[in-house]
């Protein structure tokens, strides 16, 4: 398990890190990472992007199949990053939430959500104080429950989405749409960015990228609403815009939330396993975020 391991800030190489590394620039434009940076990225992209590709065309079990995965591993780098830094996180205590969101997911009338939880708060306290010891341990049953509800909570979405009628043009729109945002926002940020975003949790982000940010999501979600629409009546441009615009504005919410994280234990990191683009807790971050904001608005739209 030692490719997990989350990167110690300064351990890395700089350079576009993928969806959290959105907005960069440092009060001046940035200078493109070196080639062998991108030529790395680049190939672990076209690697998975095809994996993803396929999960969620097949939808149904194969995609619940990759997001648990997908979960459970992001699960597992948050408990490392947390241990590191000597809050003693529980892996299984976490991997149950993910799973209890989940199982919400799948079947939503079981009403597993509400009763699961309070079972989850009541057994992983006990757990923490029966094997009590002197430090954190009140820090570390926090943030375990925590870690699994975000986590399982929120990325659970992308197969609530998936099981909507049109799920798999729903799953595209939010997919692309926040790549192209982060693109956008990438690509401005490094030639024009010089307004500090969030200078104390990632002075790298500008006010700039966000535009580009915008921009990208605007142009990504028109063009693939509008494919969806022509092909099976679905979505439309005018909703892939909205799709677009919302994706542009809660996508670096949840690239900070997971900044503020990382910046809390000292990591650059939440871990190594994709090279170039560092954990999968890394290449989530805004998804997470994204996935509830997009299903919600497919519901709003009568789906």
């Amino acid at each position: 398990m030692a490719r997990f391991r989350p990167r110690r800030i300064g351990e890395g190489v700089g350079g576009l890190r993928g969806a959290g590394a959105s907005f960069r620039g440092r009060g001046a434009p940035l200078a493109a990472a070196g080639p062998p940076v991108l030529r790395t990225r680049i190939r672990s992209a076209l690697v998975l992007a095809p994996v993803v590709g396929l999960a969620v065309w097949a939808g149904g079990w194969p995609f619940l199949a990759f997001m648990v995965v997908a979960a459970g591993v992001a699960g597992h780098e948050f408990v490392r990053m947390w241990r590191g830094r000597g809050y003693p996180t529980s892996a299984g205590i976490v991997l149950a939430g993910v799973a209890l969101a989940f199982g919400d997911a799948v079947w939503p009338a079981g009403d597993l959500l509400r009763v699961g939880l309070a079972a989850l708060l009541i057994a992983s306290a006990a757990w923490y104080v029966f094997r009590y010891r002197p430090g954190t341990p009140a820090v570390g049953w926090a943030l375990s429950v925590t870690g699994g509800v975000y986590i399982g909570g929120l990325m659970s979405y992308f197969v609530r989405l998936r099981a909507l009628p049109d799920g798999l043009a729903w799953v595209a729109l939010a997919l692309l749409t926040t790549w192209a945002s982060d693109t956008g926002a990438y690509l401005l940020g490094r030639a024009i960015g010089r307004h500090r975003l969030c200078p104390q949790l990632s002075p790298g982000k500008t006010c700039e990228g966000l535009g580009g940010g915008l921009i990208g999501g605007l142009l990504a979600g028109g063009v693939i609403g509008a494919l969806a629409g022509h092909w099976s009546g679905a979505i439309g441009w005018s909703n892939g815009l909205a799709v677009g615009a919302l994706v542009a504005i809660v996508a670096p919410i949840g690239d900070l939330i997971v900044s503020m994280m990382k910046r809390e234990v000292g990591v650059k990191d939440s871990g190594n396993l994709i090279p170039g683009h560092g954990g999968v807790l890394d290449r989530t971050d805004s998804l997470m975020t994204v996935a509830p904001v997009v299903y919600c608005f497919a519901m709003w739209l009568g789906q």
